[in-house]
């Protein structure tokens, strides 16, 4: 398995930019964030630069632009991040997850319907 870079939320918020539109340019990821975030250019460029030395994107330099492109995929990252919670919170145990959002009234009947039928399709799949 690919080794899978340990990244923060604001780091996280960057590379959600870099997978939806890559390849990109520093300009545009600061762009993408002027209205949705108070960060600085200063602070978008550290971000970007962090992930570059953790490994998570890489970059092309084209005359005096920076074009960063991600070199994780997403669903990589995020199974690697679903199985790190479920680790640490549930023992890995993805049952004792959803018990503890039903016992905490977190899903709602919509919500329960859904798993249903997500879990219907599922089955049916695997008696094929």
């Amino acid at each position: 398995m690919k080794n899978i870079p340990k990244i923060s939320e604001a780091e996280y918020e960057i590379m959600k930019v870099i997978w939806e539109c890559a390849p990109i340019s520093t300009n545009d990821v600061i762009e993408k964030f002027q209205g949705k975030s108070e960060w600085s250019p200063k602070t978008i460029q550290t971000l970007l630069s962090r992930l570059v030395k953790k490994g998570a994107i890489g970059y092309e330099k084209k005359s005096r632009v920076f074009i960063y492109t991600p070199l994780v995929e997403e669903k990589e990252y995020v199974n690697e991040e679903s199985d790190s919670f479920l680790k640490r919170f549930y023992n890995g145990a993805l049952n004792s997850m959803v018990l503890n959002f039903i016992e905490q009234d977190r899903l709602s009947k919509d919500d329960i319907d859904e798993l249903k039928q997500i879990l219907e399709s599922r089955k049916k799949k695997g008696e094929k």
